[in-house]
C-alpha cells in the first residue's frame, strides 16, 4: 500500500527538542519517592513485587549500577520511552494517511502535551505503561490496515514485556480484542491463528510474575482494592473522566475526542476503528472497577494522531501551524505542575502544587535524611553497631539508602515487607513515622520532626523521628503486624 513518507527530519527535530529539555531538567528537585523505591527494589531482584512487576525496578537497578544515585542516568530510560511514544504516534498518523503536515502536528501535540513530558521526567511504571500501550495499538493498527497478520506476534511480545511492567496491560488487550470483534471489517482476523498466538506469547512471558504473585497471596489484589476504595464512588469516577480529558491539556482532550469520532465515522478508517472502540471499552471497565484517569493515557496518542490527521486534510498549513501553537500553549500552562520548570520553593507555594501534588514528593529528601542522620549521629558507638532504621513508607526508606544515613533501613510498606525482618538483636531502632510508634515499639523518645526548607507540604512533613529500645516483641514475631500494602 502506498502511503506518505515518514516526515523524518521534522519529527526528529521535535523529539530532539523534547529529549534535550527533559535531559536538562532531569537533575532538578530530587528523586521522586517512587524512584527511590524502584532503586531499592532493583537491589532485591525478583519476578515481581506487591505493587508492580519487575521491569521498572530492573531498569532502576541497571541505571544505579551504571552511575550510583545519579538522577540524570536514572531518568534517561524514561526520556527514551517518551521519545518512542512520539515516534509511534507519528507512525499511527502515517498509517491513517497523514502527510507531512499531519505527522508534524501529531509529533508536536504529543511531545509537548502536559502528560508526556511529566512522565518522561521521572522513572515510573506509568511512563513505560504509556509506551507499551501505545506500541501495542500502533502495531495492531499496522497489522489491520496493511493486512499483515504476523504483526500480531510482535504485539504479543510487546504485551508480554508490558505485563512485566504493569498488570493493567491486560485491559489494553481486552479493549483491542473487543474492538476487533465488534468491527465488521476486522472481525475475520480473529478467525486466524495470529492474534491468539500473540496472546499466548504475552501470557507465557507473564507467567513468572503470576507465579510470584500467587506465592505471596496476590498482594496486587489488595492494592487494587485500596485504589478502588480511594477513587471509587460517583465523585471518583467523575474525577477519573475529567482527569483523562485534561491530562494532555483540555484542548488536546478535545482533539483526541474528535479523533474517536472520526475513527468511528470515516468509512476509509474502518479497519482502524478498533482503536476507538478499545478506548471506550477500557473507559467503561475503569468506570466500573474504579481507577485513575492516567490509566487511559496509553490509548490516547493514536487518537491524537487520528484527530491531527483529519484536521490536516481539512485545513491550510497556516491554520495547522496556529493550531499547533495553541495546543502546545494550552499544555504549557501546566508545565510547572508536571516538570520542575520553576524553583522548588516557588512550586511548593503555588496553585500548581494543588493541580498535581506528585512533584511535591520529589522535594525535601536531603533535608529529611540530614535530620535522621543527625539523630543517628547522636547514638553511642555501641548503639550504632547494632541499630537499624524503620520507616513508615517506602519513600522514606528509599531516601535513607539513597542519601546513606549510615544504618540498615527497613520498612513494612509494600515490597519492603519482604526484605525483613532485621535480626532479633538489631537494637535500638530509629523509627520514622507519622504517628506514635508506641503500639509497636517500646522505650521511644522523640528526637525530631521532619521538615523541609522549601515549605513543600508533602507526605513526610511532620513525621516524627524516634529512638526506641526495640519492638514490643522480637522482630521476627512483630514483623507481620508492621507490614502493610497501600498505593
Amino acid at each position: 500500500m502506498s502511503r506518505p513518507a515518514y516526515a523524518t527530519r521534522e519529527v526528529c527535530t521535535v523529539v530532539a527538542v523534547q529529549a534535550l529539555a527533559l535531559l536538562a531538567m532531569s537533575p532538578f528537585y530530587g528523586p521522586h519517592r517512587d524512584e527511590l523505591y524502584f532503586v531499592s527494589a532493583g537491589q532485591h531482584p525478583a519476578w515481581g513485587y506487591p505493587d508492580q512487576p519487575s521491569f521498572t525496578p530492573m531498569l532502576a537497578r541497571l541505571a544505579d549500577l551504571a552511575a550510583p544515585h545519579d538522577l540524570v542516568v536514572l531518568r534517561i530510560p524514561s526520556i527514551l520511552a517518551v521519545v518512542a511514544v512520539v515516534l509511534l504516534s507519528v507512525q499511527a498518523a502515517r498509517l491513517l494517511g497523514a502527510a507531512r503536515a499531519g505527522q508534524v502536528l501529531t509529533a508536536v501535540t504529543v511531545a509537548f502535551s502536559a502528560l508526556v513530558p511529566g512522565l518522561g521526567h521521572m522513572l515510573s511504571t506509568a511512563t513505560f505503561d504509556l509506551l507499551f500501550w501505545t506500541a501495542i495499538l500502533v502495531v495492531v493498527l499496522q497489522a489491520l490496515v496493511d493486512d499483515r497478520p504476523r504483526l500480531w506476534l510482535l504485539a504479543g511480545v510487546l504485551a508480554g514485556v508490558g505485563l512485566n511492567n504493569k498488570h493493567a496491560v491486560v485491559f489494553c488487550l481486552l479493549g483491542v480484542l473487543v474492538g476487533v470483534a465488534l468491527v465488521r471489517e476486522t472481525r475475520p482476523v480473529l478467525r486466524t491463528v495470529w492474534p491468539w498466538l500473540g496472546g499466548l506469547a504475552a501470557l507465557a512471558m507473564w507467567v513468572p510474575n503470576l507465579v510470584c504473585q500467587a506465592q505471596h497471596d496476590w498482594p496486587v489484589l489488595d492494592l487494587a482494592a485500596d485504589i478502588a476504595d480511594e477513587y471509587g464512588g460517583l465523585g471518583g469516577r467523575v474525577g477519573m473522566v475529567l482527569q483523562a480529558l485534561v491530562m494532555f491539556s483540555p484542548l488536546i482532550g478535545a482533539l483526541w475526542v474528535f479523533g474517536i469520532v472520526r475513527l468511528l465515522r470515516r468509512p476509509d478508517w474502518a479497519r482502524a476503528r478498533p482503536l476507538a472502540v478499545a478506548f471506550l471499552v477500557v473507559l467503561v471497565v475503569f468506570l466500573v472497577t474504579g481507577g485513575k484517569g492516567y490509566y487511559l493515557a496509553g490509548l490516547v496518542p493514536p487518537l491524537v494522531a487520528a484527530g491531527c490527521t483529519d484536521l490536516a486534510e481539512r485545513w491550510s498549513t497556516r491554520r495547522l501551524t496556529i493550531t499547533g501553537v495553541v495546543l502546545v500553549a494550552s499544555a504549557a500552562v501546566a508545565y510547572p505542575a508536571v516538570v520542575p520548570a520553576v524553583p522548588a520553593s516557588t512550586f511548593a507555594g503555588s496553585f500548581w502544587a494543588d493541580v498535581n501534588d506528585v512533584q511535591l514528593d520529589s522535594i525535601g529528601w536531603p533535608d529529611y535524611t540530614d535530620q535522621v542522620r543527625s539523630v543517628v549521629d547522636g547514638l553511642s558507638p555501641e548503639q550504632r553497631r547494632t541499630a537499624v532504621i524503620f520507616t513508615g513508607n517506602y519513600g522514606e526508606a528509599g531516601s535513607m539508602s539513597w542519601y546513606d544515613v549510615g544504618l540498615p533501613v527497613y520498612s513494612g510498606h509494600n515490597g519492603y515487607r519482604f526484605w525483613g525482618p532485621p535480626a532479633d538483636d538489631a537494637l535500638p531502632v530509629v523509627v520514622v513515622l507519622q504517628r506514635s510508634p508506641d503500639p509497636w515499639f517500646e522505650g521511644c523518645e522523640l528526637r525530631a520532626r521532619l521538615r523541609n526548607s522549601d515549605d513543600a507540604d508533602n507526605e513526610e512533613v511532620g513525621a516524627g523521628v524516634w529512638v526506641c529500645d526495640g519492638p514490643r516483641r522480637s522482630w521476627s514475631e512483630a514483623w507481620a503486624a508492621l507490614g502493610h500494602y497501600d498505593a
